[in-house]
């Protein structure tokens, strides 16, 4: 394969740094499709950085290194793969005049590293392919601009619908300043979570609970409700083997501070914050404080002008978390609480794990029955199926509001 000419792949947009999808090649799809793989090992494991992926391959069109945003969101992709292709190869002359494909355009400012564009114009890169342009307000189309600038080509738009899918908390941060939030529920086929004794017990099978197990893995934080503690203690972590270290922080509504000091979440290895009313009992702060439990004073929800009494302000929390950096949450709660996410509009996406039991009228339900009044016949709580498939003996159904569609491309 010989290098390709920059004189038919920059593009006029690009030329202007109107970054327009420029164009592409037979190749581009197979190496960002590469690339995508290697972000989507880095999901829930790169902090307030986005997982990216790089992949570098030479002017013959040989594939040289790959690398994925690191642990805590260092290095980034394209450094790692730099990196890995000095380790490997002893050369990072080797890519000169190669290209570079990045799922998220590299960055043009000065953070923990120094931008990744400027990394790649030194490398001597002849041509970059970005899926999606950086929303974060420092880059924004910076980056690219910078690297049309050195005279390097660039196309932009290749596998955009699956680089955004990957990419989707940290945009939605960016976009809203709260994390992307998806819905985790386990319920019988007749749509319910418990028997009405609500003893703890297991509806779906090891397969199913195996794979809840990677989704945790790949949040960065898990949200609950007091509820669900008080009655099932659950310790929220990833119990796969070789992901305990991936077990993201937990957050609990928690309005009055009810958390037993013994709780599995208090003398757990994950980091734990409890949302709470700012008029929780004195008494059982310092205690929980002592325990290293984070306490965040969260603002009761309201109608009108009259507080909800009890109810914690849904969206309040999301926005202290967005602000945190926290750029994908999992919920995993109780009818109380998924009902005040629900009906708060603030559910993204709902992976709704289901057996084949039939637990009966009695038994509890997802969501509580004075929801169906409110939200029932409302567009914007309205989900759609995107994908549907069978884990061991159990379902797996992912929903999504008509404001994000999943993507199930196939270039």
């Amino acid at each position: 394969m010989k290098p390709l000419s920059k004189k038919n792949l920059v593009s006029k947009a690009g030329q202007k740094q109107d970054l327009t999808a420029g164009p592409d090649f037979p190749d581009d799809h197979k190496w960002m499709r590469l690339a995508l793989g290697a972000a989507f090992r880095a999901e829930g494991r790169t902090g307030a950085n986005p997982p990216v992926g790089c992949v570098l391959v030479n002017p013959d069109g040989r594939l040289l290194a790959v690398g994925h945003t690191g642990d805590g969101g260092v290095p980034h992709a394209e450094v790692a793969a730099l990196d890995y292709l000095v380790t490997k190869t002893g050369n990072k002359q080797a890519v000169c005049g190669g290209t570079a494909y990045v799922t998220l355009e590299p960055c043009a400012h000065h953070g923990k590293t120094p931008p990744c564009a400027k990394a790649l114009i030194d490398a001597g890169i002849g041509r970059v392919v970005v899926a999606i342009k950086d929303p974060d307000h420092r880059v924004n189309g910076a980056g690219m601009a910078m690297i049309v600038a050195a005279g390097i080509d660039i196309s932009y738009g290749v596998q955009q619908g699956k680089a955004t899918e990957v990419l989707r908390g940290f945009i939605n941060r960016n976009k809203f300043n709260k994390p992307f939030c998806s819905l985790k529920v386990a319920t019988s086929i007749d749509g319910k979570i418990a028997l009405s004794d609500r003893q703890r017990r297991m509806l779906t099978g090891p397969q199913m609970r195996r794979y809840v197990h990677v989704l945790r893995s790949r949040a960065d934080a898990i949200i609950t409700g007091i509820g669900t503690v008080l009655a099932d203690d659950p310790q929220l972590n990833c119990r796969n083997e070789g992901l305990a270290k991936d077990s993201p922080p937990v957050f609990v509504f928690d309005s009055q501070l009810r958390m037993p000091l013994d709780a599995a979440l208090v003398t757990g290895a994950a980091k734990l914050g409890l949302f709470c009313d700012a008029r929780a009992p004195i008494s059982r702060r310092q205690p929980l404080l002592d325990a290293g439990v984070r306490l965040i004073d969260v603002p009761l929800e309201k109608t009108g002008n009259l507080e909800k009494t009890g109810n914690l302000d849904v969206h309040a929390a999301l926005s202290w978390l967005g602000a945190a950096g926290i750029n994908h949450v999992l919920l995993e709660a109780g009818t109380g609480l998924v009902t005040s996410f629900i009906q708060a509009d603030a559910v993204d996406r709902i992976y709704w794990t289901q057996s084949n039991h039939i637990l009966g009228d009695d038994a509890l339900g997802v969501v509580g029955p004075h929801t169906v009044n409110a939200v029932a016949l409302s567009l914007e709580t309205k989900y759609i199926q995107s994908h549907h498939e069978m884990i061991g003996p159990d379902r797996l159904i992912i929903l999504n509001p008509p404001r994000i569609q999943m993507c199930t491309e196939q270039a």
